[in-house]
């Protein structure tokens, strides 16, 4: 402003300059006319144009002007003091509100109504792509005049001032503002909002998904505020808030139009493990993993893709919670449909294990048709087994249809029944007395089941495995796999099974054993095992017997302990149990017995004799008496021969002896 009431001032000065000097010229030139021609009249021309002369001011200030100086003291004085009423007031530091006289890619030249226009850098002006010339800004004064007369503003020093007022008017206003995308973070976006950086969440973009968070890095949004946290000075923005009030109000309507089985046409929106979203136009639907396809779905995008666009069917929906339930499968026939109607039950079908579990596989014959064939479907064995020990998904596996109901849409398959049944010609091929190699294959606490072929298995009783072991459990005999060889005891055909023995391949040796341990025969055994009710003991040629405590019982009175070699004798041998009690006691006992026995029989003979010669009736009896009594008793005899008192005496002692 002071530039250009500089410049008119100059220019009014130079013009009352040049009309001076023009009048004193033309005054010049007429008076030479008049000397040349006296007679004559000055030019007409002359004489117009000085009519037209303005005569010099004679106030002028000829010195001044003389050095340079266009005006008196008195009217540059009125001229500053006029300059100065038409210029703005400002202080340093405050908020002024100016106006865009200019701009380029650059710079924004700014009037605040000073003496000179600010400059302010375009960057600081990103978040408003939209200025033009004649818009009005907010400005900072930093200095009204820098080293080189220029002045200095600063927009975005002025929106940070005034920015937390304006952030929480906009957030209690519920006011729309526009805010510039600075870069991405981490969980979303970096928007400059007043100046402040401003957070907005990826889930806050748009109601869609977004996958590319950069497109949206250097725009100019609106946004509504939803969240400030003054303490930490975070401020919180939403893009979509903005839409999904007009949104909501698109739901509303589109709900209101929609029928069960109607057909829309959709947007692939966003895929997961357990679905696909539709966008209908506004509003969202849920086709299940379970509705994509007849067939088996391992995850949706084998089906769909992002941002196709499909034809979808309403299955239902929920106008309160605005829940759409949708379907792609339902648009075409169902499989079993179109099964051919001349398949049936016996007939062999091809297909692809599609799931495994425990108890079977699942066979997709055609797309959407499946069939179970159940673990004890694909074989013969009767061995508990795990499907996964048979078949595994993707494999290609032919099957006999054992059941199939077309109301139901269920099949069941065989896979065993492409094989012939072993047990139709068991009779033939496993005769009661044959002998087979076999596999263990489970043990009980009653014997041991093992398998000679597939689908041929047996039971090996505990009693059966061995003629001279007392075996508690078969795994003290056999292991699990390992193979044994038998021989077929019982065939049952109805249920399946076959008795089967190890023990039988051998010669019984309890008929040899029957000779050996007689009964009062007397065997060296060692005791391989104490329990309460009695002993194991060791006898040769691998038997093995039993006694109680009370033949266990030394002569001494102690007890035998366990892995000490004792003579033992049978007193039961049983062939038919294989049974064999011992007694170590009643060795000793039998002895002792027999010696009570041989001398109770002496005894009763000198008794007989000594009546006799009482009765005085035998006169040698005497004599045979002392013959056959010992020494001692001889000379007992004979200094009490006549003493019968003494005579009880010596009876009743031998008795207790």
């Amino acid at each position: 402003m002071s530039d250009e009431l500089n410049k008119e001032q100059t220019v009014d000065a130079e013009q009352q300059l040049t009309a001076s000097e023009e009048s004193i010229v033309l005054e010049e030139k007429a008076a030479e006319v008049i000397k040349e021609n006296p007679v004559q009249e000055a030019p007409k021309k002359v004489l117009e144009k000085k009519k037209t002369i303005t005569l010099p001011n004679e106030d002028f200030d000829w010195d001044t002007f003389a050095k340079g100086d266009s005006y008196t003291n008195v009217s540059k004085e009125q001229l500053t003091a006029t300059y100065d009423k038409s210029l703005s007031k400002i202080n340093d530091r405050e908020v002024v509100v100016g106006t865009v006289t200019s701009m380029n890619k650059r710079e924004v030249v700014v009037n605040i109504g000073y003496k000179s226009d600010g400059v302010v850098s375009m960057t600081e002006f990103r978040y408003n792509p939209e200025l033009k010339v004649g818009d009005e800004v907010e400005v900072y004064i930093e200095s009204q005049e820098d080293k080189k007369g220029q002045l200095i503003l600063s927009h975005k020093k002025a929106r940070a001032t005034r920015s937390w007022d304006r952030v929480n008017t906009a957030l209690e206003n519920n006011e729309v503002i526009k805010g510039y995308v600075k870069c991405r973070t981490k969980g979303g976006m970096i928007v400059d909002v007043f100046g402040i950086e401003a957070f907005l969440p990826g889930s806050q973009i748009d109601v869609k998904p977004i996958r590319d968070y950069d497109v949206f890095v250097d725009k100019t949004m609106e946004f509504k505020v939803v969240k400030i946290n003054h303490e930490f000075k975070n401020v919180v923005v939403s893009h979509k808030a903005l839409i999904e009030a007009e949104l909501e109000q698109q739901k509303k309507d589109i709900i209101a139009k929609l029928e069960k089985g109607q057909v829309l046409e959709g947007i692939v929106k966003n895929i997961t493990i357990y679905g696909v979203f539709i966008d209908l136009g506004g509003v969202d639907g849920l086709i299940h993993i379970t509705d994509l396809s007849w067939g088996r779905v391992t995850h949706p995008e084998e089906i769909v893709k992002l941002d196709e666009k499909i034809n979808v069917v309403i299955l239902d929906f929920d106008d309160e919670k605005k829940r759409i339930a949708l379907g792609l499968k339902q648009l075409t026939p169902h499989p079993w449909d179109a099964l051919d109607e001349n398949l049936k039950v016996g007939d062999i079908v091809k297909g692809k294990v599609v799931v495994m579990a425990d108890y079977g596989a699942f066979i997709e014959i055609t797309q959407g048709v499946e069939g179970l064939i159940h673990v004890s479907e694909m074989s013969w064995t009767q061995h508990l087994r795990s499907a996964q020990d048979f078949m595994k998904v993707g494999d290609d596996v032919e099957a006999v249809i054992l059941t199939l109901d077309r109301e139901e849409r269920k099949m069941s398959l065989g896979v065993k029944q492409l094989k012939a049944d072993p047990w139709e010609d068991v009779e033939t091929k496993y005769a009661i007395g044959s002998k087979h190699t076999a596999r263990v294959r489970n043990f009980t606490n009653f014997g041991v089941f093992v398998e000679i072929e597939e689908g041929v298995e047996g039971l090996i009783h505990i009693s059966d495995l061995s003629w001279t072991k007392k075996i508690k459990h078969p795994s003290e005999f056999t292991s699990i796999d390992s193979s044994i060889e038998v021989q077929v005891l019982e065939i049952d055909k109805e249920n399946r099974r076959l008795s089967l023995g190890h023990k039988q391949l051998e010669e019984n040796p309890w008929d040899i054993f029957e000779t050996l341990f007689n009964v009062g025969s007397i065997h060296e055994g060692t005791i391989i095992d104490l329990l309460d009710k009695g002993a194991v003991i060791s006898l040769p040629y691998g038997v093995e017997g039993f006694s109680t405590p009370k033949h266990l019982i030394k002569k001494d009175g102690s007890a035998a302990l366990l892995d000490e070699k004792l003579d033992f004798k049978v007193i039961e041998f049983n062939k038919d149990s294989k049974r064999i009690i011992l007694s170590h006691s009643r060795i000793f006992e039998d002895e002792q017995r027999a010696e009570a026995k041989k001398e109770a029989a002496t005894t009763a003979n000198i008794e007989k004799k000594v009546k006799k010669a009482k009765k005085g009736k035998d006169k040698e009896a005497t004599t045979e008496v002392e013959e056959e009594t010992p020494v001692t008793q001889q000379v007992m005899e004979k200094t009490t021969l006549g003493d019968i008192s003494e005579l009880a005496e010596l009876k009743e002692k031998m008795e207790n002896q």
